[in-house]
Order: C-alpha cells, then structure tokens, then sequence
C-alpha cells in the first residue's frame, strides 16, 4: 500500500494526467523547486495526437517521462495518478486507473453522476486502492464530516461570488444571480466553476440536498464561497475569499496549494485534520 512506502519514506512516484494550468504548477512545484522531500511526477498522459510533438519537450523539461497511452502509463513505475485535467477526462481515466493504482482526482465534478461514483468507489475496494479528493478553494471539511457521522448534519448551503469576467462573458454592471439550486446541476451548468460544490456536498448530505448559489459580482476580483451548515451538532458559518489564479481566473490561487498539501499527507507521520 501506498502509506507504507510514505512510512519508509521510499520516495512517491507520481503519474500526471494533464498539464495545464495545474499540472504545469505540479511540475513546477515538486520537480522543479523540490518543495516536497521524496516526492515526484515521474510521468505525464496526454494521449492526444499534437501531444506526440508538444509532450516530449515538456517531459524533459521537467525530468519526467511522457506517455501517450493509458495502458504503457499504467504499466510504468508510479505509485499513484493525479488527475488534474477536466471532467471528461477524470470519466475517461478514473476506473481503468483505480483497477492499477490509487488516484487523486481534482476534477471532483465526475462525482456528479453518482452512478460513476459508486462505480469508482466499488472499483477502488474490489482492487485495494484509495481515491483521495483534495478539499480545493474550500476548508471546513472535516467539520461537516464530523457531523455527517454523528448523524446530526441537517442542510448545507453554499453561496460562491466570483468575478463577474470569469463566469459570463456578459457585460454586467452589478452583481446577477447565475444559478440557485442543488449542487448536482451547479456541476452540469458550471462544470469549470462548481467543483467546491462537489467535495462541499461529498463531505456533507450530498448533491442533492446541498443547495447552490453561483453570483457573477463586477465589483470584485476574488472567489468568495460562503459556507453555512446546520444540524443537531450547532452551526456553521464560514467565508473564505481566494484570489483568482493569476493563469486561470476560473480557479483560486489556493487549489494548487490543496493538491501539494493532500500529496505532503501521503508522505507525513503525521496528518492534521483530515
């Protein structure tokens, strides 16, 4: 299992589906700067045909391997895959991989068909491996979990404003209401925008019953999600105000940073919170 090699500290081989934005600041991150001791992207996926020219340079400019098909990916030295490409693919990739090899999956959307999700989730115990999902550009995970178990986490309610360029490509002057209702739609409208509305509903009472929220406000340049929870535990109320990532103002500055950390856990005597 993958934990005992993090015990040994016998360094994590990571294979790496997708090399946008993210992948790049993975590559950047853990090949380049070395921020996480024993820890590296040793392959990159990218079975599309101008891949075969633009993938090799990338490869070597971060000292990795480039792969242009699942199987020979699979087939090589990782430990785990990082999915960090979009829904389509995180759909395309997730059961084959989950048969082979723990995976983290940032493109937690796939969730939304809850179908392809209990397929992953069975596919994952039948075959002894883990899918880890990072928490992204929210926090307060693991108190909803918390509550969740105990049996006493009645409604969550998610409120998520971003700037109004990065949701239309309308030009409003004030603020607009884009959407309002359950978390499972909010995915399927916003698919490049709703993720945190995914892990949200994950961690708590599901993508039905979480409700949604998506503001397009001309008047702000980060990404506020708003979290409130209810239950026989209290309540909840939390605001985290992330900057837009300067690459990709559809995603906080901080999704990155939650990637790096969840990966730091698999490597770390000691996990805090989660």
């Amino acid at each position: 299992m993958l934990n005992l090699k993090a015990k040994g500290l016998i360094p994590i081989k990571i294979g790496l589906i997708g090399k946008g934005n993210l992948g790049t600041y993975l590559l950047q991150k853990i090949n380049k700067e070395q921020l996480l001791p024993n820890v590296k992207i040793t392959a990159i996926l990218d079975e599309r045909e101008k891949a075969r020219v633009e993938l090799p340079a990338c490869a070597d400019t971060y000292d990795c391997q480039a792969f242009h098909d699942i199987t020979s990916f699979l087939q090589s030295d990782i430990d785990i895959v990082v999915e960090c490409c979009n829904i389509e693919a995180a759909k395309t990739y997730g059961l084959g991989v989950i048969q082979k090899k723990d995976l983290m999956l940032i493109s937690v959307g796939a969730f939304a068909d809850s179908s392809y999700g209990k397929r992953l989730e069975q596919a994952a115990e039948e075959n002894g491996h883990r899918i880890y999902l990072p928490s992204g550009a929210i926090g307060g995970l693991d108190v909803l979990k918390a509550a969740k178990l105990a049996g006493g986490l009645e409604s969550v309610v998610l409120t998520t404003r971003k700037p109004a360029h990065s949701l239309t490509a309308d030009k409003i002057t004030v603020e607009q209401t884009l959407f309002e209702g359950p978390a499972r739609d909010a995915i399927e409208q916003f698919p490049k925008n709703a993720n945190v509305a995914i892990v949200l509903s994950l961690a708590g009472v599901g993508v039905e019953k979480t409700r949604v929220r998506i503001i397009a406000d001309p008047a702000i340049k980060q990404n506020i999600h708003h979290i409130t929870a209810k239950g026989s535990f209290g309540e909840f109320d939390m605001t985290i105000k992330n900057n837009p990532s300067p690459d990709n103002p559809k995603t906080s500055h901080i999704t990155g940073s939650s990637i790096l950390a969840a990966l730091a856990n698999l490597n770390s005597a000691v996990v805090i919170g989660t």
